[in-house]
């Protein structure tokens, strides 16, 4: 392997790219490093050495809109590496997004720990999320993760929303321009690892939400081949799929990987509302303003399309055939994962869950089994109807749909491990309890466990910074070794191909601590999988 890089969602940072400085600026320090794509000026912070704003493709503007990621080619110029490049364009109207118009985008940024190695470190590759429409690597600060774990991290901009995922017939790289940018940064780090003292035969590439979903259907990539030592993916999998009115009343059931001629026709349907249609819809496309192609986000939620190049098969299929890089893996989700959607949509819409509404909302999603549902999650168990709603969804389409990808990857022998966030005091990282529904540990809320955000630390609350550490300890010792270890001298097992314990992450003050827990009876597994078969 080759190289260094890391990324994930949450809150502002913006800036430049790289640019040249003078050449008085290379101090001979291991502030300057030279890479593939130019000779880098980085910055001390803290602990740690920071490369940012680091371009490690061509700009995707003009002709290259919707074209393939293409290669920087090399410097002899010194270049700026201390501030953050642009975030890819989006509205900024969500917590995980930062508002930008800006198409040169394609930026990473390294975080190296400042004190010397005799070894070479392991590299983390971070991937954000924010549903294919929203976030920054920049958003990420490593600082702690580096720095305690003695890892190398990279975070990295992809193009998101209609920019990087649009489908039409005849477009080569339909559906895949993001998930092309995330393995030509996985590229480049695999192949400048080395000058940050990384090891490029020690790649760990990790994602949350659907960053976690572009890791997993990455290993199912030719394009993947000798790129990734490792995979950590948190609250997105292959397996995650939601069943008709789950991830939104009303909506018909869906998943974050769409078929090459769903992607096509959904592409199609984005290209006539912007008044592009044939002979010409590509050019016609290309032409209009990037708040144009905002405006049509909504139908890129969910499109990592397969039947590609970079993805021959539906990744869920091809881990359950086999076809996939079968390396280690630790994947895991929150406790009470989409309580932040259930929030978010009461802010929308106060009425959508309600005490009058609940039996229906079951009786739309499970018209077959109604009478199981209400009896497992009757309403008198849970402090509001929205609770309760969010925790049906929780349990039938992020956390057993988890589990089960988890033995899926199992199965063929390989190591993997099964985790879980839990920490019910966690920060409000979405911003939706005002709706009047607890978060938890919702969604997105096990990020500043990992990162600050926005460069702010959020762990404030007893035991926060504690699990915080332990957190680190356990992502880092897998990217060191591909074994997270144990917690309180109790070891961590692997999942099977028909076993997934899974070790719960949660507070040591106000909650239980790092132990093993029942998972699968914790989120009635038995019901979903009789219900939701593979």
């Amino acid at each position: 392997m080759r190289r260094v890089l890391a990324i994930v969602a949450a809150t502002v940072l913006v800036a430049t790219g790289c640019s040249s400085v003078d050449n008085d600026a290379a101090t001979g320090s291991d502030l300057v490093v030279d890479t593939t794509t130019g000779t880098l000026q980085g910055v001390a912070v803290g602990e740690t050495h920071q490369f940012l704003g680091v371009r490690y493709a061509q700009p995707p503007t003009g002709d290259r809109r919707w074209t393939r990621p293409e290669p920087v080619p090399d410097t002899d110029d010194v270049l700026d590496a201390t501030r953050a490049g642009s975030p890819c364009p989006q509205t900024g109207e969500t917590a995980q997004a930062v508002s930008s118009t800006d198409e040169d985008c394609l930026f990473l940024n390294v975080t190296v720990p400042a004190r010397a190695s005799e070894t070479a470190r392991p590299v983390m590759v971070w991937w954000h999320g924010g549903g294919f429409t929203s976030g920054a690597g920049s958003q990420y600060d490593a600082q702690r993760l580096a720095d305690q774990g003695d890892v190398v991290v990279v975070t990295a901009n992809y193009r998101l929303g209609m920019l990087g995922y649009l489908g039409l017939p005849g477009l080569d790289g339909s559906g895949n321009f993001g998930l092309a940018d995330q393995l030509a940064a996985l590229r480049w780090a695999n192949d400048n690892a080395e000058v940050f003292g990384g090891d490029p035969d020690s790649i760990t590439v990790f994602g949350e939400s659907a960053g976690g979903t572009s890791v997993c259907a990455a290993l199912t990539s030719p394009a993947a081949v000798g790129l990734v030592d490792r995979a950590i993916f948190s609250s997105g999998s292959c397996s995650l799929a939601w069943p008709a009115g789950t991830l939104f009343p009303g909506l018909p059931a869906s998943s974050s990987l769409i078929s090459l001629s769903d992607s096509e026709a959904q592409g199609s349907v984005a290209a006539a509302a912007l008044g592009c249609t044939d002979p010409d819809p590509l050019g016609c496309l290309r032409a209009r303003p990037v708040d144009a192609l905002l405006g049509q986000a909504v139908l890129f939620g969910n499109p990592i399309a397969y039947g590609t190049e970079l993805l021959p098969q539906q990744p869920s299929t091809a881990v359950q055939q086999g076809n996939w890089l079968k390396v280690p893996v630790l994947s895991g989700g929150n406790r009470d994962e989409h309580r932040s959607f259930i929030g978010g949509l009461l802010l929308t819409d106060p009425t959508a869950v309600t005490a009058e509404n609940y039996e229906s909302l079951i009786r739309s999603s499970f018209p077959a089994d109604v009478g199981a549902v209400s009896a497992t999650y009757p309403l008198d168990d849970y402090e509001s109807a929205p609770v309760a709603w969010a925790t049906v969804v929780t349990d039938v389409a992020w956390a057993c749909t988890t589990s089960r990808g988890a033995r899926d990857l199992a199965a063929a022998g390989t190591p993997v491990y099964s985790y879980e966030f839990a920490d019910r005091s966690a920060h409000d990282v979405s911003g939706v309890g005002s709706s009047g529904v607890p978060q938890g540990a919702a969604h997105a809320t096990d990020l500043p466990y990992l990162f600050d955000l926005g460069s702010e630390g959020l762990l404030t609350e007893p035991g926060q910074r504690e699990l915080g550490d332990d957190m680190v300890v356990a992502w880092a010792a897998f990217a060191h070794t591909g074994n997270p270890g144990g917690a309180d001298d109790a070891e961590w097992p692997v999942t099977t191909g028909i076993e997934t314990p899974v070790m719960q992450f949660d507070n040591p003050v106000t909650g239980s601590g790092v132990h093993l827990v029942d998972h699968r009876a914790e989120h009635h597994c038995g019901l979903w999988d009789a219900i939701t078969p593979e």
